[in-house]
């Protein structure tokens, strides 16, 4: 079976996905992508690019799998002599009703943000199934539309919301999880080390960086005995707390700053203790199952997609909103290295040597050449408002 993989945003956990999907399935899969800068032109123009490669390819596909930053009904639309009649499937890695925007950003205060989420809307809808990373994600979606139409003067259809309800399914985030093996250090750590905690996430506002160092600085105050490793990625304006906190925690600081190379990433999350977690938003988490799977112990909020992580009793990694994330995290610390049992056996699902035959399955049976049929039921009727 032929799949075209559209993809208008190719970078970092975009990318990784489809690259690794393309080269796990047993499937052939073309790869379809802009490069992935300037999200919101991508929303807007990315279509007309990839409807044109889409009708360069030499054999039309048995499936088009897209994700949700194309503006998937002006694509189809211009690729009909080719397109018509074949399924299509949009795979939900983010969606613009429910995330967060940057304090910065001018277009919610003139309400152009409406825009961006409305062409998530009308993608769900041309899809012929609508694909969620996690069930959090695919319930707050689902949630937020009902109050999104509502903000609209009249024929908003809102019977489309059980339509897309419907259609759509959660199907996990691949990760190449066994890659990370590679580089397990063949000898753990000397004992006496203090514990080590991890930050891996991109250094943005929603990852809620500000409570997270608080919670650090507090501690050293108190003379809490840990050591930090700051990873993962900046972009364009970096929250001042950064700074701050480099220099706060200077004498604490092993590693500061996004690493290129893949193996050194690894390695620091094969020495990890600890990986607090205070972020806003997170539709699935790519970078906390990473460390989950190398042995750090997570202190995750209960909310978000986090808990789909867990196994039970879930409440041993999750804390509430409030004062307990910080007398939760003093306690692991205090405990010392490795304090909690591991969950890194948990997440192992998510590894595509177990998600790229699920992958496979659902989307040939949603072509109509699986084992199952799988396709999901045609739009409701028209409902008036």
């Amino acid at each position: 079976m032929r799949i075209a993989l559209v993809e208008p945003y190719f970078t970092g956990s975009h990318a990784a996905w489809a690259t690794e999907y393309a080269r796990r399935s047993g499937h052939h899969v073309d790869l379809l992508t802009l490069p992935g800068r300037n999200w919101k032109w991508r929303m807007h123009g990315g279509a007309v690019s990839l409807a044109a490669q889409f009708l360069a390819l030499p054999q039309t596909p048995d499936l088009i799998l897209a994700t949700d930053m194309l503006d998937l009904a002006t694509f189809l639309a211009l690729t009909r002599q080719r397109s018509a009649g074949c399924p299509v499937a949009v795979y939900f890695h983010e969606n613009q009703l429910t995330y967060p925007w940057s304090p910065g950003d001018p277009d919610p205060g003139k309400d152009r943000d409406l825009h961006y989420a409305f062409i998530n809307y009308t993608t769900a809808l041309a899809a012929d199934a609508v694909l969620f990373n996690s069930a959090y994600h695919r319930s707050a979606f689902l949630d937020a539309l009902p109050g999104f139409l509502g903000r609209f003067p009249d024929a908003v259809e809102r019977g489309t919301v059980a339509a897309i309800a419907a259609k759509s399914r959660v199907l996990p985030l691949g990760l190449d999880l066994k890659k990370l093996d590679s580089f397990r250090p063949a000898v753990a750590e000397a004992a006496g080390e203090a514990p080590l905690v991890i930050w891996n996430h991109r250094w943005e506002y929603d990852k809620d960086p500000e409570t997270f160092f608080y919670a650090l600085f507090e501690l050293a105050d108190q003379g809490i005995d840990f050591r930090l490793a700051v990873l993962g990625e900046s972009f364009g304006r970096v929250p001042p707390i950064f700074k701050t906190a480099r220099e706060r925690l200077a004498d604490r600081v092993v590693q500061w700053g996004y690493l290129k190379g893949f193996g050194d990433y690894a390695r620091w999350l094969w020495r990890g203790d600890v990986l607090p977690v205070t972020s806003r938003q997170e539709f699935f988490g790519a970078s906390v199952v990473q460390a989950m799977y190398c042995g750090c112990t997570p202190l995750l909020p209960d909310r978000l997609s986090y808990p789909e992580h867990l196994p039970e009793p879930r409440s041993t990694w999750l804390y509430e909103e409030g004062t307990t994330y910080r007398e939760r995290l003093r306690s692991l610390l205090v405990a010392g290295r490795k304090a909690a049992a591991s969950v890194e056996q948990t997440v192992t699902r998510y590894d595509w040597g177990t998600l790229a035959p699920v992958y496979d399955e659902l989307l040939a049976s949603l072509a109509g050449k699986g084992d199952r049929d799988l396709r999901f039921p045609p739009l409701t009727p028209r409902s008036e408002v």
